[in-house]
Order: C-alpha cells, then structure tokens, then sequence
C-alpha cells in the first residue's frame, strides 16, 4: 500500500469523523441519539454496537451489490436486501450481548432491535455505493474505512451529547425549557460546533 492510497484513506476516515457526521452533519440516527444518549455508558454501548454493524454491514453488502445485484439486473432490490442483511446482524448482535453481556443488553431495551432500522446503518450501506458511482477509486476498502470512520463518528457525537445531558441533569433549567425543548436545544449547539471542523481534513493532510 502506497503512502497516496494512506493519506487518501486517513482523509475518508477522518471526514467520516469530522465534517461527514452521519448524526451531526446528514442528521442520520437521531433517533437513537435522542434516545440513549442519557447516559455515557449506555451511549459508549450503543454506538459500539451501531460500529460493528455498521462495518459488518457495509462488507457483506458492498459485494453482494457489486456483484450480485448489479450484473443480474437486480440494483432495484438494493434497500430491501441491505435491510435484510442489516436485520440477520442484528439479531445475531442481540443474540450475542444477551448471552455475554447482560447488563449492556437491558440497557439498551428496544434500541437495540431498531439498529435494524436505524437509517444512519442504512444510509452507510447506500451511501458508500453512490460515492463509488461518482469515484471510481472509491472501492470495497475505500468504503470500509468510510464505515468505521461513520462509526466512530456516530461514538463521537453520542458521548458528546451524553456529556451534555449529563451536565444538563445538575443545572437549573427554566421549567418551560425542560425536557425535550432543552435537549433538542443542546443538540443543536452541538451540531453548530461540529461546523468548525469545515475544510480540517484538507489542512491536516
């Protein structure tokens, strides 16, 4: 691996971070950023999670579109099959927590089962294609480093914010401003702050 195709994975990893936020920038899983971001260790489990799946995912489907759908004229059933497969690692995902790690499976209560449908999950999958239409460069390890960068990315954002709600639990907060009207205030200052990051990874690299 030449030092042009790091650098150019570094960027994707790092854009998929930074300035191509699934949560913060495509507002993709706001659901589960609203729901289980109350607590960091409940967030730090829930985007670990929403990481594995999200690059097991995107390894199972990118072939199997690539190769697969593609050449026998099925693209039009990309988001059933995605969702499907989406679905089969999830459940062998909650299948796994339930068996080894209890208490992070109660946590996460019904959230869990929804990553099935949690469009940030989803929209990796998709959107990783459309960037290989556009690219032609943007291939299978070129979309798996986008995958986890989206992961993490989704990790960034949810332990942020389960700081903030955390810190917002100890102040006095206006009666009218509490409860959802703050938190939705907080996630959007949080989403402002990630616009700072505009144009980071053309200056680091």
């Amino acid at each position: 691996m030449d030092a042009q195709t790091i650098k150019s994975l570094v960027a994707i990893f790092l854009a998929a971070i930074l300035t191509e936020n699934y949560i913060l920038n495509k507002f993709l899983g706001i659901c589960p950023f609203l729901g289980v971001s109350k607590k960091l260790d409940t967030a730090v489990g829930m985007s670990c999670a929403v990481t594995v799946v999200m690059v097991i995912s995107t390894a199972v489907t990118w072939p199997l579109y690539t190769y697969l759908l593609v050449p026998n004229g099925l693209g039009y059933l990309q988001t059933i099959v995605f969702i499907l497969v989406i679905a089969a690692l999830v459940q062998l995902l909650e299948t796994a927590l339930r068996k080894y790690m209890p208490p992070l499976y109660n946590a996460l209560g019904i959230y869990l089962p929804l990553i099935t449908t949690n469009c940030a999950v989803l929209g990796v999958t998709m959107l990783v294609l459309e960037k290989g239409a556009e690219d032609p460069s943007f291939g299978y390890l070129q979309s798996l480093v986008n995958a986890f960068g989206s992961g993490v990315g989704f990790l960034v954002a949810m332990v942020l914010f389960a700081g903030v709600r955390e810190r917002l639990e100890n102040c006095d907060i206006p009666e009218t401003f509490k409860g959802l009207p703050i938190t939705l205030v907080a996630a959007s200052l949080v989403a402002v702050s990630f616009l700072g990051f505009n144009g980071v990874v053309d200056n680091l690299l």
